[in-house]
């Protein structure tokens, strides 16, 4: 399956500019969107959720559902992005549907390493560089992090680099082996960015995404 270059991680204050937000990234192009909404009940989740698998339908997005993988089978979201803390991933495969990702963060090789034996489909690495998303943020990694664990790692399972990265990061993340990026913060301050995103990441990767279109044969319902 062909996990899209470019992740938008949802924001808001509230449940209901997280969704105005899904909807702007939507509406501008963006074809995954996480839903990460923190300290909501169970069913308020679900009820969000629900409303952001309509909002992403419509536009053909992808959406993965932050945590909550019971919910994300729910809703039947495209996938589930499981943070440290979080539920192990062998133990979420058996949950979910077997056309549904399951996402891993990751900060050290070690993690890394770690995810990869427990066949996520792909790793969000980082933090790039600070940012006011997360609290408790580990180390930064920076270009230099990013290239040292890439070069150790020499792994097929795709890598997004997360952590306030803007677009004059692109190009120089994608030289390190990096192969999409999570953002956040720069595309909610502006949703006309994501044009500019796909056409940096593109750019670095035409030849290689016209290859795994060709030999795409996954399915799941609409």
């Amino acid at each position: 399956m062909i996990i899209p270059k470019l992740h938008y991680i949802s924001q808001g204050n509230s449940p209901a500019e997280h969704l105005e937000n899904i909807q702007k990234a939507c509406t501008s192009g963006a074809e995954l969107v996480q839903l990460r909404l923190k300290n909501l009940s169970e069913k308020k989740y679900l009820k969000i959720a629900q409303e952001a698998r309509e909002i992403t339908s419509r536009f053909q997005t992808r959406l993965i559902i932050n945590d909550h993988y019971k919910i994300a089978k729910d809703v039947k979201a495209d996938g589930v992005h499981l943070g440290q803390t979080d539920h192990c991933p062998t133990v979420v495969r058996k949950h979910l549907y077997t056309w549904q990702l399951i996402g891993g963060t990751a900060h050290t090789l070690e993690d890394c390493e770690t995810l990869i034996n427990k066949e996520v489909d792909y790793i969000s690495l980082g933090p790039f560089r600070f940012t006011k998303t997360k609290t408790d943020l580990p180390s930064v990694l920076g270009l230099a992090g990013y290239a040292e664990i890439l070069k150790s790692l020499n792994t097929e399972t795709p890598i997004i680099g997360v952590g306030g990265i803007t677009t004059n990061d692109v190009t120089d993340i994608l030289e390190t082996g990096i192969s999409g990026i999570a953002v956040s913060g720069a595309i909610t301050a502006d949703f006309n960015c994501i044009k500019l995103f796909h056409e940096l990441l593109a750019a670095s990767s035409t030849a290689e995404q016209r290859h795994t279109f060709g030999s795409n044969t996954d399915s799941k319902p609409t």
